[in-house]
């Protein structure tokens, strides 16, 4: 199939379960009802993709509070009880993070109840979002390896853990977060990719790193209005990424000023096209989607091209993220139609 459809990750939580329209959102509930609730959630996520014609499904990222802090909450030699504020993304905007107290080890499995969930209720190809080692490392605070480069390594070791399980679960793809990509781009080339190795060793599924500049929040437009007419950074990330051994690569694309034909130099590499916009309220029709895969497809081949989202959707309203989930769907089928 030529464009098939997916997410970029997450998607809003139900009222019920925690608080709307918050990147941070509290849980609503507690204990056993909690857990039933993120599986209740994972179901719902899955249903409006289905219903959306989305192609390749993903959990939504119901059971976590935080793409990153979802996982760590299931590593040991984390101090979640004494946060300490540190600028994160090269300052771009501080928060308080845990702080790393001793060696990394994994509690045990981390996302397996929603995977198994998901799996046994979609005939879909699915997927499921772990945060890259990198961006981990440059979310939290180091107390104990006393270098960026060992601890990333360590979170690598940890997430090819969960991911072989994942793998294990049944799950089709397994993509990699890694806003991270998109600031320390020296470092990308130089560990950042060999962090991505190590946490894909040994996977025969298909892998895939998710590179944005972010969030539809007031930090990430505000840095997003001060890169120029051409945001041109990913000229010295992507022929690193196209000799990688990841297997496909998620930009934004639709309402950023990413030159279309800097996604040639991703030679090789399947390209999720961000063709939903996540920082604006404005429902793209599925005309506008199918013109942006047609503007991609003049310069990534055809069957090299996924629709995507430019990035999750866990702060919108959830209308607003129905609406848009029904554009892509449509807009991709319509694409195969134009331009099959």
């Amino acid at each position: 199939m030529l464009f098939p459809s997916t997410v970029a990750g997450s998607l809003p939580k139900p009222s019920w379960l925690a608080e709307p329209n918050k990147l941070w959102p509290q849980w609503r509930l507690q204990g056993d009802e909690l857990a039933a609730g993120k599986l209740d959630a994972t179901l719902l996520a899955i249903k409006l993709q289905e219903d959306a014609g989305i192609d390749i499904v993903c959990d939504g990222e119901q059971s976590r509070q935080h793409f990153v802090h979802g996982f760590l909450e299931f590593v040991d030699g984390i101090d979640f009880a004494h946060k300490v504020e540190m600028g994160i993304r090269a300052d771009r905007y501080k928060a308080m993070v845990p702080v790393v107290r001793g060696e990394l080890k994994l509690k045990g499995r981390v996302h397996q109840a929603e995977a198994r969930h998901a799996r046994a209720h979609t005939a879909r190809k699915l997927k499921i979002t772990l945060p890259g080692p990198m961006t981990i490392s440059d979310t939290i605070a180091d107390a104990h390896y006393g270098d960026k480069i060992k601890m990333a390594m360590a979170f690598a070791d940890l997430l090819n853990k969960e991911a072989r399980a994942l793998e294990a679960d049944g799950i089709d793809v397994i993509q990699f977060d890694e806003p991270a990509f998109n600031v320390f781009m020296d470092e990308v080339s130089g560990w950042g990719i060999d962090a991505l190795h190590r946490a894909i060793d040994g996977l025969t599924c298909t892998t895939a790193v998710h590179i944005c500049y972010g969030y539809g929040i007031k930090a990430n437009i505000d840095w997003k209005n001060s890169l120029g007419a051409e945001w041109k950074q990913y000229e010295k990330i992507f022929p690193a990424l196209a000799k990688s051994r990841i297997n496909q690569v998620s930009v934004e694309c639709i309402n950023s000023h990413v030159p279309l034909r800097l996604l040639s130099l991703l030679d090789g590499k399947d390209v999720l096209v961000g063709v939903i916009d996540v920082a604006s309220d404005a429902i793209e029709t599925p005309e506008q989607v199918a013109q942006m895969i047609g503007e991609v497809a003049k310069v990534v081949p055809k069957e090299r091209i996924v629709a995507c989202t430019n990035c999750g959707m866990a702060p919108m309203r959830r209308e607003i993220a129905q609406a848009k989930l029904m554009a892509l769907g449509q807009g991709a089928a319509l694409a195969r139609k134009k331009f099959g």
